[in-house]
């Protein structure tokens, strides 16, 4: 499974929003439910689905399904 695969996954299940929804383009302003609540269970799915550890800096900056593919990238 590719990461953007995995990644719309973790955010349709985190948010509870169709799969389907969830683009290459997705922002967190695209999706209702990822107020500042659901952006912390969204990186901490993604701690533990792609074994990361992230600090601060990096869970302010991925806040688009691009800046978080771009982390895993080089992670």
């Amino acid at each position: 499974m590719d990461n953007f695969t995995k990644l719309r996954e973790i955010i349709a299940l985190t948010f509870g929003v169709p799969a389907d929804d969830i683009t290459q383009t997705t922002t967190r302003d695209d999706v209702p439910a990822w107020d500042s609540v659901g952006h912390l269970n969204l990186m901490l799915a993604l701690e533990d689905a792609f074994g990361l550890t992230l600090d601060i800096e990096d869970m302010a900056r991925l806040t688009s399904v691009p800046a978080i593919l771009e982390y895993l990238a080089t992670a």
